[in-house]
């Protein structure tokens, strides 16, 4: 530890700390812009600069170690002076549209205009060009309110790993974009959002598909049918001021119905069907590779688009390695306009079905072709968690007076293991819960059926779990540890993923979630994420599962009737056509896809 001074404040800081994370652990501010916590910092935006007694110049204390004895001072006079300034040549070239801006009272440049009182530059010049990329279906870019903080580029580069976004250009021309400006649907942009949810202003986002959904609620031809993802029922509350980590499910589905939807279903119904699938295909796996037989091991999970475009663009030659079910939203999807519509004597051509997920993500993953069970698109469109908070106010619903309802039968009961789905671990958790006690007739051996070493933030986490005296029809896995490992964030998939590549995996199963931290910190989640609201999110999740009076999937009463009237079994004919998938190899600048694919895409 060392000992300094801020503002003529003694306080001891960790060594190697900079000053404004030693500021921040005693409650000192020092505004800032393209700061991140826990990252490395750009020093893009010198906001941040602050006096030390002794230095020739002002410091960017974002970068910027502590000493000791160091004497600091955010509030000096030239300190003061100098953000000013920089604030204001700032502003001179952001558009002042702030009225109809999405962001607007919740943009960080106008919190920090407000923190050190600027209201007006005094700079006029030329402005960056209005140049707008919407060729993703998932993202938008607006280089004219890009403030060229970088933090867009540290995320995708640092944290997933993937290296789309840039600084192209210098000076004045410079922008931040795809190497050579190409537009984002052009390369090996994975559409986790990420990006999105970093960038202090409007310059990233998702691309909007609220007035998509208002036009099917009011076409009065159309059934319209939604579900919500794990993670949403954690999260939505804090579009309505709540605190992180606030579970709001039974008012989520109350506010939901007050907007006119028709049927209101859980995407979890169908994370409790992905654990019977995925997990009986594993189980396939394992006795084939262990009777001689060929299969790909590890198997990774597929429900995470994010990681399944990254696969595709980066690791295309291992596919293999992928379950083939689909992700549980397109599962329901699919369900919706089959067995649902069925049983309801609607035609599947007038049925509309949204998706309320944490992921700017599953917008492109509806518009996958392969994507339509039916013979219609499984999903109609998607809802990220902001947008259906957006959505709710745009309504009138007094969100947080509403009495707690309920999700429709059939396709809206869920057990606890589906929860989990929402953050890093629980899919494989979910998994093993089902699988272990289908192999053995027991209940997992961990406390609580938490299994402890994959639960928790850390980018790479791995069990062990020894099959000891299974059924005689698992006798084959009797003795052995099946190893597992989960990651989330796609930095941590590269990771694994060369290890397979390599022939060097120790894994039997792996679980991938393209976001840190899993579904909870989604690309479409609400502002701001870091491990403090993480880990709250994780917690209320983990408490909706553990206050469920059934929390193995296998269990799930309405699953059990699904196979018997609908489905029949596993991995059956009807299971196959409805449930499961096939991927696309891509490239990284799609130069592996047919040009029929290209076209679709």
């Amino acid at each position: 530890m060392v000992t300094l001074t801020i503002n003529n404040k003694t306080i001891q800081a960790e060594e190697g700390a900079s000053i404004i994370d030693a500021a921040r652990k005693h409650n000192i501010i020092i505004p800032n812009l393209c700061y991140l916590e826990g990252v490395n910092k750009p020093e893009a935006c010198r906001i941040c600069l602050v006096e030390v007694e002794g230095a020739r110049t002002l410091i960017p204390s974002c970068i910027t170690k502590v000493k000791d004895g160091m004497k600091v001072y955010t509030n000096s006079e030239r300190a003061k002076k100098a953000r000013r300034i920089i604030y204001e040549l700032l502003l001179s070239d952001h558009p002042k549209n702030c009225l109809s801006c999405e962001r607007n009272q919740n943009c960080e440049f106008q919190k920090l205009g407000a923190m050190i009182q600027i209201e007006d530059s005094r700079f006029e010049g030329e402005k960056s060009k209005p140049e707008i990329d919407d060729s993703s279906p998932s993202i938008v870019r607006d280089a004219s309110k890009c403030l060229l903080c970088r933090r867009c580029v540290i995320v995708c580069n640092e944290i997933q790993g993937v290296g789309v976004l840039n600084i192209q250009n210098r000076g004045f021309d410079a922008v931040i974009a795809p190497a050579a400006e190409l537009p984002l649907n052009s390369v090996n942009c994975t559409n986790c959002g990420q990006c999105t949810l970093v960038c202090p202003v409007d310059a990233i986002k998702e691309k909007d598909s609220t007035q998509t959904v208002w036009d099917a609620l009011f076409d009065k031809s159309k059934r319209v049918v939604v579900q919500t993802a794990p993670a949403v029922r954690a999260v939505l509350g804090e579009c309505f001021a709540q605190p992180a980590g606030t579970l709001v499910t039974g008012k989520m589905a109350s506010a939901l119905r007050e907007m006119g939807f028709d049927d209101i279903f859980d995407t979890n119904f169908t994370a409790d069907l992905t654990i019977i699938e995925e997990g009986t295909e594993f189980l396939n796996r394992v006795k084939d590779v262990l009777t001689g037989k060929k299969a790909d091991l590890p198997m990774i999970t597929s429900c995470s688009p994010g990681w399944i475009k990254f696969i595709e663009h980066e690791y295309p030659e291992l596919l293999g390695h992928l379950s083939t079910c689909k992700s549980p939203h397109m599962m329901l999807g699919a369900l919706a306009k089959t067995f649902y519509a069925d049983k309801i004597g609607v035609d599947p051509k007038d049925m509309f079905v949204v998706s309320v997920m944490p992921c700017t993500a599953k917008k492109f993953e509806i518009t996958r072709p392969e994507m339509n069970a039916s013979g219609y698109p499984d999903v109609d469109a998607v809802l990220t968690s902001r947008e259906l908070g957006k959505m709710i106010k745009d309504a009138g619903v007094d969100f947080l007076n509403l009495s707690d309802g309920k999700f429709d039968d059939p396709l809206g009961f869920s057990t606890g293991a589906a929860d989990i789905f929402g953050v890093t671990g629980g899919v494989m958790e979910a998994a093993l819960r089902t699988v272990y006690e289908l192999v053995t007739g027991r209940e997992l051996p961990f406390k609580n059926l938490h299994v402890t070493p994959i639960v928790g933030l850390e980018r790479i986490k791995e069990a062990e779990l020894k099959i000891e005296n299974p059924k005689p029809e698992y006798k084959f896995l009797d003795g052995v540890a099946v190893k597992v490992a989960v990651t989330s964030g796609l930095a941590g998939a590269r990771f694994l993923m060369e290890q397979i590549r390599q022939g060097k995996s120790p894994y039997h199963f792996i679980e991938v979630m393209g976001c840190p931290g899993g579904c909870i910190s989604g690309g479409g989640q609400p502002r701001p994420v870091d491990n403090n609201i993480r880990q709250k999110r994780l917690e209320a999740i983990y408490a909706e599962d553990e206050g469920k009076p059934i929390r193995k999937s296998h269990e799930n009463p309405f699953i059990v009737k699904l196979y018997e009237d609908f489905l029949k079994e596993p991995l059956g004919h009807q299971s196959h056509h409805l449930l499961h998938t096939h991927y696309t190899k891509r490239g990284k600048y799609n130069q592996m896809m047919k040009d029929s694919e290209k076209k679709s895409h």
